[in-house]
C-alpha cells in the first residue's frame, strides 16, 4: 500500500497515543520516499484540548525525530470534527512532493548558505560546493557537485537540508540531497 500511494498518512490513536507499530509504518513511509502527514484521530474524546494539543505535539516531534517535517493533524472522524483540516494538507505535502525549484534559485541558497557557514575541515581539507541541481521529485532529489564528498560530515548535510527547507516550502516530505565528486555522473 506504502508503495502505491503518493502520500501517506499516519493515524495515531488520540486515546492510545504513540505505539511502536506508528513508528514502524512511518519508517517504512519514509522509506520508501513517500511524503506524511501525521493524523490524531479521536480528538474528541480529549478533555483539555489546548493543553493536551501542545503535549501531544511534543510527543509526535520526539517519536518521530526522523521526520521533523511532516505536518500533524487532529481530529475526529466520529463527530467529523476538523475533518476539513485533513485533505487540504494531504494536497499540500502533495504539491510540495512533486515541487521542482529552478537549477538558479537552488545555487543561489546552496551558494549562501555554504558563504554563512563553511564546513569543517578535515586534514586541513575542505569540502567545496561547485554546483547543485534537482533531479527528480517524489521524493525531491538534489545533486551537489563537490571536490571530494568524503569530507562531507553529515551534520552540515543537515544543515544543507534546513537550509533549502527554510527557502522552499517541503512540508511533509522528505528530500534527498546525492553528493557527487565534480565530474562523476
Amino acid at each position: 500500500a506504502i508503495d502505491r500511494s503518493d502520500v501517506c498518512v499516519i493515524v495515531i490513536n488520540a486515546e492510545e497515543g504513540i505505539v511502536e507499530h506508528d513508528k514502524h509504518i512511518a519508517g517504512y513511509a519514509i522509506e520508501a520516499g513517500k511524503a506524511v502527514v501525521i493524523v490524531v484521530n479521536k480528538w474528541d474524546l480529549i478533555e483539555d484540548k489546548d493543553k493536551q494539543m501542545k503535549e501531544f505535539t511534543k510527543d509526535i516531534r520526539n517519536n518521530f525525530q526522523f521526520m521533523p517535517y511532516a505536518p500533524i493533524v487532529y481530529l475526529s472522524a466520529l463527530t467529523k470534527k476538523r475533518i476539513h483540516t485533513l485533505m487540504p494538507m494531504i494536497i499540500k505535502v502533495y504539491e510540495n512532493a512533486r515541487k521542482e525549484i529552478k537549477t538558479s534559485l537552488l545555487n543561489d541558497v546552496i551558494m549562501d548558505a555554504y558563504s554563512l557557514n563553511l564546513p569543517p575541515t578535515y586534514k586541513s581539507k575542505r569540502l567545496k560546493i561547485y554546483f547543485s541541481s534537482q533531479v527528480s521529485t517524489c521524493p525531491p532529489t538534489f545533486n551537489i557537485q563537490v571536490n571530494n564528498k568524503g569530507l562531507l560530515h553529515f551534520s552540515y548535510e543537515r544543515y544543507l537540508e534546513n537550509k533549502i527547507r527554510e527557502n522552499f516550502d517541503f512540508e511533509g516530505t522528505p528530500i534527498v540531497l546525492q553528493f557527487k565528486n565534480k565530474g562523476e555522473q
